[in-house]
C-alpha cells in the first residue's frame, strides 16, 4: 500500500507538470514528439496524432519532446520550438512549473470540501488512544464548557487554558453531552514533540463550500510556498541546517503520510508540488528556470545564445543534479538503515 501511495503521488507530480508544458506547446504550435512518465527503458507506448506517449521504468521524472527544443537544426520548420516568439517559448517553459501550484490549489479545494478543515468549535472531533481524555471518559462529540476557571468558548482556548493550570496539575473538566452538563478530573501529558501539555482530544472538522474551499485552496498554496522560500533564504544564509531527501526519503515519507488516511497523503502531494514548481523555476542549469532565463535575455538583447554553449550549461548543470540525487539518495538509505 505504502509503495502504491508512492507511485501514485510520483505520478500525479510528473503527469501534471509535464502537462502543463505539453498543452501550451500545442497551443503554440509547437511539434511534440513524444510525452514521456518516467525515465529509462520503455514499458508501453502508443502514438496518437503526431506525439508518442510512453510509460518508461523509472518513475523519476518526465519530459516533453519538441521539435527544435535543444538544437537549431529545425528551425527552418514554422513548428518548431525556436520558430516561435520568446513569449511563447517562455510560456511553454513556465507552464510546467505553473502547473504544478495549479495542481496544488485544485488538492487543497480538495481536502477543504470533501475531508474539511478543523473547525474552531469547542466540540471534540476525536480522543487519543491512550491518552488521559480517553481514561478519563471524554468523547468525540462532547462540548468542553471549562477548563478549571477558564470558559472555553472556541477551540484554541483550551491550549492556554490547559497552560494556565499550572504544569502537570489536575483539570476539572465541565463539558456537555447530549445536553446534559457533567464534570470530571483527569492529568494532562506533557508532549515531547510540541512542547505542550496535553489532554489528548482532537478538534471537530467542518467542510467548507466551494467558494470558501478556493480561498482557501489559494491561501494554502501561498503560505507553503512563502515557507519554502523562507527556509530556501535560511539554508542559503546559513541560518539553518541544509535538508534534503532524494526518491527513497520521499518514498518513505509519502509511505508514513498513507498511514494517517487519504487527507494526508493529499496535503502532503499538494506541499510537494508546490515544491516542485518553485525548485524548477530557480534559475538552476537544466532546470526550467534556467530555461526561462536564457529567454528572457534573448527577448532583451534580440538574439539567441548559442544553442551549442547553452546546450552545454545545461548539460553540466544535469550532471550536477544528478550527483546531487545520488548523494542525497545514499543518506536517506544510511538513515533508514541506523
Amino acid at each position: 500500500l505504502k509503495i502504491i501511495a508512492a507511485l501514485a503521488v510520483f505520478c500525479v507530480l510528473i503527469i501534471t507538470h509535464e502537462l502543463g508544458h505539453f498543452v501550451v506547446a500545442k497551443m503554440s504550435g509547437i511539434y511534440v514528439y513524444s510525452f514521456n512518465l518516467g525515465m529509462g527503458p520503455k514499458l508501453f507506448s502508443f502514438t496518437k496524432g503526431e506525439t508518442e506517449y510512453t510509460i518508461r521504468l523509472l518513475p523519476l521524472g518526465g519530459s516533453v519532446m519538441m521539435m527544435g527544443e535543444d538544437d537549431d537544426t529545425c528551425d527552418d520548420d514554422p513548428r518548431s520550438f525556436n520558430r516561435q516568439a520568446v513569449w511563447k517559448r517562455i510560456c511553454t517553459i513556465a507552464a510546467g512549473p505553473l502547473m504544478n501550484f495549479v495542481t496544488a490549489i485544485v488538492l487543497f479545494i480538495i481536502v477543504f470540501m470533501m475531508l474539511g478543515t478543523a473547525s474552531d468549535a469547542n466540540i471534540i472531533g476525536g480522543v487519543i488512544e491512550g491518552s488521559a481524555a480517553e481514561a478519563a471518559g471524554l468523547q468525540a462529540g462532547d462540548q468542553i464548557l471549562y477548563i478549571g476557571d477558564y470558559l472555553i468558548e472556541k477551540w484554541n482556548d483550551i491550549s492556554p487554558a490547559i497552560a494556565a493550570a499550572g504544569a502537570g496539575n489536575p483539570l476539572d473538566i465541565v463539558f456537555l453531552r447530549d445536553g446534559v452538563q457533567q464534570q470530571l478530573t483527569l492529568q494532562p501529558y506533557f508532549d515531547e514533540a510540541s512542547g505542550n501539555w496535553m489532554i489528548g482530544i482532537q478538534s471537530s472538522v467542518a467542510r467548507q463550500s466551494l467558494s470558501t474551499a478556493i480561498k482557501l485552496g489559494f491561501m494554502q498554496t501561498y503560505l507553503f510556498t512563502k515557507e519554502i522560500i523562507v527556509t530556501l533564504g535560511a539554508m542559503i544564509l546559513g541560518k539553518t541546517a541544509v535538508e534534503l531527501s532524494g526518491p527513497v526519503g520521499i518514498v518513505t515519507v509519502i509511505g508514513e503520510a498513507s498511514t494517517y488516511g487519504l487527507m494526508n497523503v493529499l496535503l502532503l502531494t499538494a506541499y510537494l508540488s508546490v515544491n516542485l514548481g518553485l525548485l524548477n523555476l530557480l534559475p538552476i542549469p537544466a532546470l526550467d528556470g534556467s530555461r526561462i532565463v536564457f529567454l528572457a535575455i534573448e527577448g532583451l538583447r534580440g538574439k539567441p545564445f548559442d544553442r551549442e554553449k547553452e546546450g552545454m550549461v545545461h548539460a553540466i548543470g544535469l550532471l550536477l543534479l544528478l550527483g546531487l540525487m545520488v548523494l542525497v539518495t545514499y543518506q536517506d538509505i544510511a538513515r533508514l538503515i541506523n
